[in-house]
């Protein structure tokens, strides 16, 4: 016999933060008018409902490569036509050889939870009229909704390759740290629209596996939950992201939303202590770790607050018309289009990140007497150290670029600022928020980067304030 114990309803607990599965005969709210289908598509001349964004951090607007189908550097969660979330229903106990059986009905979502050899635990799911159901991971199968690979200098990053490989081409990895299945959001269809985060993601066959070498365990009423290989960790803000930022705590997100103190390493068996007081909801400003990139989440009343790319143009405009003047060679700078990335301009300006003079590009002022010796100690490296004429402090000798994401900023305030040592320029507010921000890297560091291409930052602040020389006329 499959089963070793009559199945029973899951009625799941508060932690669980989903409806009770038990009463089924419990209707669900009308989406539009009475005249229309609960699953239907609201009038036409209404707006679609967005729930929020998801904005891959280290892609300054776009992949290098181009945003491409499904996937991409942003992705906005609107409301579907037609529900497609679940919610637990009904727990098997399994023997372990007769799993693959257990679990060949592909219109049944169910998680497999791996106990032993001889014994295996199966949670089926059902269909859930209140939510829309978002799948984000590495697969490019159909079920996947946002494909995410590698970024350059994310948490999967490590010596010696790994996610550096893939760059900020959205490429995918060879040796690629994200799952296929990463995770899922689950958001309510009435308002106020709240969307939560759960570890894993249904494959192709409507299942999660868990397996023999997975961190899983039976909670204190009977039920299951577990964790990822390499985990899926969230940090919401400690306030308000875009009145005042300051970085929460790093959690990790568990298949069932509990959550969790972080592991020791990030694919440590033992899981981390219940935080009870938290919750899988995410918010304006809530940072999603997939342990290879790191997601931003945006609500609409959130972006409220960001520029959009007309205003980013503006303000680059603007930037350019007040005329800006190399302080040496007397000639006027000006920020290239916003459509013309990582191609440096001649007419560009250009940072000195330890003072903050701008100044056009020179090739002199270098001081290779400071550079530490090269590989085997025979000759000077090269670390494109330069000392700046105005002040004479060295440091780094970079071309400024100009934040195309949007969404990323804090504010709409105007590019006084740049993050050390990449020199992307935003507002004041942006870059303070961001500095404070420790992301994941690897199995158990943190650093703050630069959100617009995931470089670390650098030096006391991790960011600069821009001097600019007016035109002498």
């Amino acid at each position: 016999m499959v089963l070793e114990g009559s199945s029973e309803a899951l009625c799941p607990p508060p932690s669980l933060e989903l409806r009770p599965s038990c009463n089924k005969s419990q209707p669900s709210p009308p989406l539009g008018s009475s005249s229309q289908p609960q699953d239907g598509v609201f009038p036409e001349d209404r707006e679609p409902v967005k729930y929020g964004e998801l904005i891959v951090l280290g892609h300054n607007g776009s992949l290098a490569n181009g945003d491409k189908g499904r996937r991409r550097s942003r992705l906005a969660l609107y409301k579907r036509p037609k529900a497609n979330g679940v919610k637990p229903d009904v727990i098997h106990n399994v023997s372990t050889p007769l799993v693959s059986k257990a679990l060949s009905n592909k219109s049944q979502h169910s998680i497999s939870y791996t106990l032993s050899r001889s014994h295996s635990v199966i949670v089926e799911y059902t269909h859930d009229t209140n939510t829309d159901m978002f799948q984000i991971g590495r697969s490019t199968e159909s079920m996947i909704d946002f494909v995410v690979t590698d970024t350059a200098g994310s948490s999967g990053s490590q010596s010696g390759g790994g996610a550096g490989e893939g760059g900020g081409s959205g490429g995918q990895s060879a040796q690629s740290t994200i799952s296929r299945y990463a995770c899922r959001i689950m958001c309510e269809r009435s308002a106020p629209y709240t969307a939560r985060i759960y570890a894993a993601g249904f494959d192709s066959s409507k299942n999660i596996f868990l397996g023999e070498r997975a961190a899983k365990w039976r909670t204190s009423d009977g039920l299951m939950d577990g964790l990822t290989t390499n985990g899926v960790l969230v940090m919401h803000p400690a306030g308000e992201f875009v009145s005042e930022p300051a970085p929460g705590v790093w959690r990790e997100i568990s298949v069932c939303g509990n959550v969790f103190a972080l592991r020791e390493t990030r694919s440590a068996q033992q899981r981390g202590k219940l935080v009870e007081n938290e919750s899988n909801t995410l918010q304006d400003g809530s940072l999603i770790d997939l342990c290879g990139a790191t997601l931003l989440w945006r609500t609409p009343s959130g972006l409220r607050h960001t520029p959009t790319l007309k205003q980013l143009e503006s303000l680059r405009q603007e930037l350019n018309a007040a005329r800006p003047q190399c302080p040496v060679g007397f000639n006027t700078l000006a920020f290239p289009s916003l459509a013309q990335r990582e191609i440096v301009d001649k007419k560009q300006p250009w940072v000195y990140v330890n003072c903050g003079h701008v100044h056009g590009y020179h090739n002199w002022g270098y001081r290779k007497e400071k550079a530490p010796a090269g590989p085997g100690g025979t000759a000077p490296a090269s670390t494109g150290e330069r000392e700046c004429p105005m002040c004479r402090r060295v440091g780094p000798y970079v071309p400024l670029w100009l934040g195309c994401e949007g969404g990323l900023y804090l504010d709409a305030g105007p590019p006084t600022h740049a993050f050390c040592p990449c020199g992307h320029v935003c507002s004041e507010k942006t870059v303070v928020g961001w500095s404070q921000i420790p992301l994941p890297h690897g199995t158990h560091a943190f650093h703050a980067a630069c959100p617009f291409c995931g470089t670390w930052l650098t030096g006391e602040q991790g960011h600069i304030k821009l001097i600019f020389q007016g035109p002498v006329d």
